[in-house]
């Protein structure tokens, strides 16, 4: 069983940065696809960004290009979202997910990932 556990949301003015992170425990295959989902108020979750470690693939949501990143230390078994030029916009709740394999083809879907973290509120003010 993959348990997820994140820290680092908060609140912050506009045009600032912040760092999500999530801690992994308990996943036993190189092969996984980690990420980053996230709910806005009356929205659809989303995914924003996701890595494939058995093939260093990775997907951004086009709102999200260029402002974040996603990367992992593997020696922590800690996965992180750095957050840059953030806007209202990215104001959500954040989750950290993962799943056996590849896990994604055009574009993520919530449905397609067995493990999430609890969430992490983000708010971006103006």
């Amino acid at each position: 069983q993959v348990q997820l556990v994140e820290s680092g949301g908060g609140s912050v003015q506009a045009g600032g940065s912040l760092r999500l992170s999530c801690a992994a425990f308990g996943y036993t295959n190189v092969y996984m696809t980690w990420g980053w989902f996230r709910q806005a108020p009356g929205k659809e979750r989303e995914g924003v960004a996701l890595v494939y470690t058995g093939g260093t693939m990775t997907y951004y949501a086009d709102s999200v290009k260029g402002r974040f990143t996603i990367s992992q230390d593997n020696s922590k078994n800690t996965l992180y979202l750095q957050m840059n030029s953030l806007t209202p916009e990215d104001t959500a709740v954040y989750y950290c997910t993962a799943s056996y394999g590849l896990s994604w083809n055009m574009s993520p879907r919530e449905a397609d990932f067995r493990y999430w973290g609890q969430w992490t509120q983000v708010t971006v003010s103006s």
